[in-house]
Formats: C-alpha cells, sequence, structure tokens
C-alpha cells in the first residue's frame, strides 16, 4: 500500500505545484468523487481537474499538504491542511487578499493503480468565514 498512499499523495500535492498532469496520470477514467463543495458528483479526469483548478485560479500561491495517511485493502485516507491568499474568484468570490487556512480528509478508493472513487469532507464554511464571504458563527 505504500505505492497506493504515494500515488494518492502526489494527487492531492502536485497540482498545487504546477504539475496538474499528475491528474491524468493517476485518475481513473471512470472517476466519480464527492466533496461537499460540488453540487454534483465529480465525474472522470477532466471534472476532476476542472474541481481543482478552481481552486488554483482563486488560490494561486495556495498548497495542500497531506499531514497523515493510511492504507487498508484498496482505500488510502489521507487528512491535508490547505493554505492560500485568495487573489482570484472562487465559488462566486470576489478576490479579498484574505489567507486561508483549511482542513480536510480525502478517502480514495484505487483500482490497477488508479484512484477511481474519493470522498472529500473539508472545511468550507471555515474558507467561507475567513474570506468574509459569511459571518462568524457568533460565541456562546
Amino acid at each position: 500500500m505504500a505505492d497506493a498512499k504515494q500515488i494518492v499523495r502526489r494527487l492531492i500535492e502536485e497540482p498545487w505545484t504546477g504539475n496538474i498532469d499528475v491528474i491524468d496520470e493517476f485518475i481513473g477514467s471512470g472517476y466519480i468523487g464527492y466533496d461537499p463543495s460540488a453540487p454534483e458528483p465529480i465525474s472522470g479526469p477532466d471534472g476532476a481537474r476542472t474541481q481543482i483548478q478552481q481552486y488554483i485560479d482563486g488560490f494561486p500561491n495556495g498548497r495542500i499538504t497531506v499531514d497523515d495517511q493510511i492504507a487498508e485493502g484498496d482505500k488510502v485516507a489521507s487528512r491535508w491542511t490547505a493554505r492560500g491568499t485568495q487573489t482570484g474568484e472562487v465559488a462566486g468570490i470576489a478576490p479579498t487578499g484574505r489567507e486561508v487556512t483549511v482542513s480536510g480528509l480525502t478517502i480514495s478508493r484505487l483500482e490497477d493503480g488508479m484512484v477511481v472513487e474519493e470522498w472529500t469532507t473539508w472545511d468550507t464554511l471555515g474558507m467561507l468565514v475567513q474570506l468574509g464571504a459569511i459571518p462568524a458563527p457568533a460565541q456562546a
């Protein structure tokens, strides 16, 4: 499973360092991804590329770092942290110049060395609060 963990790490981190072609290398043609920020499941390598590119465009200096990984069977769980400054539009939000840090968890399922299915959950609300798009929750 070391190879599977490395494949998933590359898919999470490398698009943010300029290697978006890693998607074509390791995302299967029948890929389906589930992300709370996407209105519908993400389909295929092109869908994955579009989903990631919108955040790269919004946070061009952004980076995602895999903090921890666990592998079992055909699945790899990756806990990650994303950091960046919003200098481009993202999710309909005009550039704010604000820095954000969010964390997330992605569970990736692999077949024959390719990621074919993923479930991602991340702090979308935290990003929106940090960008000032919605008010911070009231303190109790």
